[in-house]
């Protein structure tokens, strides 16, 4: 039979049917409810809510299953509260929750518990394996009112009705009681109580068995207190070791101050054992004093907890650093991810470019910028694993690895720490340093980072690591899978101009011990630094032209020159001398076989000229300029490709028989390899072989193949800024690179014309008069 009832949803509280109970109701839909109910029968529906922590549960929030109840008696409360004493009638079901406002209501279904037959053996061996555990629960959970509890349970003859008691009395999950209230079957009910209790009392046997051992230990350690002050008393005696003691004991509190892991609180108390029976003036002792001090003084709890702001951090980049939008872009991107993730865990980000472009100031401004402290490690040049992971403690002189002595140092756990040069750690017979940095760097495994010194697990996984190097080519490819590469190009003589003014002119004006009032720059003089006396892809250089004007502006105020020196273009030179460079100006004229070309190195883009000569000769080809093994088959592909075509290009069908070919790239003494200048040498051959000149204006790049194709080559950002220093006017590019201009800066796209090549031929076109 269907009845419609007003219901209150319970929060943390399971009514059973015969079971007596008060409870206070709060909110205004429950108080409606119990008001509503005491104008009809007296009679209401409770039922659980699935989450005690819902504020204004919904017809979703609450189980299917309840309990009609009979209130008995309401108290209001100070505060609007109202105290009820109800009576559980009957189990019922809900149908449909009909109405929600302004009280609940639900249509239910009641029913009763089926007759049991008490008499069948199984149900009775149920029932009293029920009250035996019941009684062990009671016994170890109740002291108040167990009497009163087992003596009503022995009265009780239904084995749902005792199942429900029971369930009552428990200490168990809502959703657990709530398993008790659903099942219609009464010895199905109890069954499942029986299980409860099982598993409830063997818990508290385990607690009573942890209790008695902690209790053991306790008097062990007082024991082991009793005979540490025998020991001390006879040491007292023989007048040794006294301040040893005192020490050992400072020793010992700081570390169960550090609330340590059982691992490693139980290593360093034997070790402080150890040095409490060692003389106090013995080699040994201040080994392993040192040792023990080492590893308390770690900051194995202390962190500085992150501010991240990421307007703040974009403000801070951008005062540091002037460009460089797509790498902040990727910083504010990675904090932006550690700020949602609350995640110290995050990728290892590696900076590459050329030498000073700003890889480790903007390594400094992601610290600042996060409230982290900055710690810095140079890898160049370090060739020893122990640099890494320490010594062993069996080595005399043995010291911790630079990675933990410098989060010792700055006394954080999650500090931010830079990798500089990773590409130049060299291997040699004391092992090989990058790979002990394989467990530093990788998250998943420097959770538990061992130091051959320290010999306990310190986690780094808290730290943020970043690296910085020129190039990738020399980084281990297992170390560079666990990093991120973020690419930092070279700047533009726009960028240059602009960083100088910033930042690089106020700085030298500052260190050098000068102000306003005696120099100054004028803009067509950091033009002039940039242009004619310094050709890199970073700033350092120009840095240090800055800072030698300054020097000699000092010179001259302590000589006694107290007047305001103003530097523009036509006094430059009387502080720095004749200029070095001549940007914008290509020398010389267009001539055969001179090709320009455009390499890239790892301090950023060069132009590249390569020379041919023909004569006479057998068919011998020459190769000089310390060319690497790929450029020599670059320049072999081009004479086949020359070769091949020799008659629609206009050669002499014979030439490889008749002439001798030498080409040389200048500067002979720089080490030159990669792909990159088929199609230029190509070229050089040509204009060589048929007396064509090459436009001097024009550079290219691209690798050729046998089939006259001009293919993709990389680095085509640095090349053509190269291109733009030195007032190239067009670039042939491989077409496949069309993707590489949008990285150009725009100054730069403008002052520049790029033609995109497929074919050998469409580079003669443009290059060859």
């Amino acid at each position: 039979m269907i009845e419609k009832m007003p219901m209150i949803p319970l929060r943390g509280l399971v009514v059973f049917p015969n079971m007596v109970i008060h409870f206070d109701v709060g909110r205004e839909k429950s108080i409606l409810a119990l008001e509503k109910a005491m104008m009809l029968d007296q009679r209401i529906f409770l039922v659980s809510q699935k989450d005690p922590e819902t504020a204004l549960p919904t017809a979703e929030d609450v189980f299917d299953v309840g309990t009609i109840v009979k209130v008995k008696q309401m108290l209001k409360m100070p505060g609007g509260t109202v105290r009820v004493l109800v009576d559980g009638v009957s189990r019922a079901n809900i149908i449909e929750i009909c109405q929600e406002n302004p009280f609940f209501a639900a249509d239910i279904t009641e029913y009763e518990d089926p007759e049991v037959n008490i008499n069948k053996p199984d149900i009775a061996a149920l029932m009293r394996t029920a009250l035996a555990l019941f009684e062990e629960y009671i016994n170890g959970h109740q002291s108040n009112r167990k009497n009163d509890i087992l003596s009503g349970m022995n009265q009780i003859i239904e084995p749902g009705r005792m199942a429900d008691i029971m369930a009552a009395n428990m200490d168990l999950k809502i959703d657990e009681t709530q398993s008790v209230l659903a099942n219609a079957d009464p010895v199905e009910r109890l069954r499942v109580i029986v299980s409860f209790l099982s598993r409830e009392n063997e818990i508290c046997k385990l607690e009573d068995t942890i209790s008695n051992k902690v209790k053991n230990q306790m008097d062990k350690s007082q024991r082991d207190y009793y005979l540490r002050e025998q020991m001390r008393a006879i040491r007292e005696e023989l007048g040794d070791g006294e301040n040893l003691d005192a020490e050992v004991e400072v020793l010992r509190a700081k570390l169960h101050e550090l609330n340590l892991s059982e691992k490693i609180t139980k290593k360093i108390d034997k070790e402080l054992d150890k040095l409490a029976a060692m003389p106090s003036n013995s080699a040994d002792a201040s080994v392993s004093r040192t040792y023990i001090e080492w590893v308390l003084d770690l900051p194995w709890n202390a962190s500085v907890e992150d501010e991240i702001d990421l307007i703040h951090a974009n403000e801070i980049l951008e005062e540091d650093h002037y460009g460089l939008d797509k790498v902040k872009e990727r910083i504010l991107e990675y904090l932006a991810v550690q700020a949602l993730a609350k995640s110290e865990k995050g990728p290892i980000l590696c900076l590459v470019g050329p030498p000073g472009v700003g890889k480790t100031s903007i390594a400094k401004s992601i610290a600042r910028s996060v409230g982290r402290k900055f710690v810095h490690m140079s890898l160049g040049g370090v060739r020893d694993e122990a640099e890494i992971r320490g010594h062993r403690r069996t080595y005399i002189g043995a010291i911790p690895g630079r990675v933990m002595t410098e989060i010792k140092e700055c006394e954080s756990k999650n500090p931010v720490f830079l990798f500089d040069e990773v590409d130049k750690i060299g291997t040699d017979f004391r092992g090989d340093p990058a790979s002990a940095l394989l467990e530093v760097l990788d998250p998943e495994q420097n959770k538990e980072f061992v130091d051959h010194y320290l010999e306990v697990p310190f986690d780094l996984s808290n730290v943020m690591f970043i690296c910085t190097a020129n190039t990738t080519d020399t980084i281990p490819r297992p170390l560079l899978d666990r990093m991120e590469v973020l690419e930092i190009s070279g700047y533009t003589a726009e960028e240059k101009l602009n960083i100088a003014k910033k930042y690089l002119v106020p700085k030298q004006i500052k260190a050098n011990g000068l102000s306003t009032k005696y120099i100054s720059f004028n803009i067509s003089a950091i033009k002039s630094l940039i242009n004619d006396y310094t050709r890199e892809s970073g700033v350092r250089g120009l840095e240090k032209e800055i800072a030698n004007v300054c020097r000699k502006v000092a010179r001259k105020i302590v000589e006694g020159e107290k007047t305001k020196h103003s530097i523009n273009a036509n006094n430059i030179e009387e502080y720095l001398g004749k200029k070095r460079y001549h940007y914008d100006k290509l020398l010389g004229k267009n001539e055969v076989g001179v090709a320009t070309g455009l390499a890239w190195t790892v301090v950023g883009g060069e132009t590249l000229f390569i020379e041919t000569a023909v004569l006479p000769g057998a068919g011998k080809l020459q190769l000089t300029g310390q060319l690497g093994d790929v450029m020599q088959e670059s320049a072999k592909a081009a004479i086949s490709y020359l070769r091949a075509h020799s008659e629609e290009l206009g050669i002499e069908e014979d030439f490889y028989k008749t002439k001798d070919i030498h080409v040389h790239i200048p500067e002979g003494a720089v080490p030159k390899d990669g792909p990159s200048a088929g199609i230029t040498m190509c070229m050089s051959v040509l204009s060589a072989l048929t007396g064509r000149r090459l436009r001097k204006e024009v550079a290219m790049t691209g690798e050729i193949t046998l089939r006259g194709k001009v293919l993709a080559v990389g680095g085509i950002k640095e090349k053509v800024l190269a291109a733009h220093r030195m007032g190239i006017k067009k670039v042939l590019l491989p077409e496949e690179c069309s993707k590489d201009l949008e990285e150009l800066p725009e100054s730069v796209r403008n002052d520049l014309k790029f033609v995109l090549i497929s074919e050998v031929s469409d580079a003669i076109r443009e290059a060859l008069i």
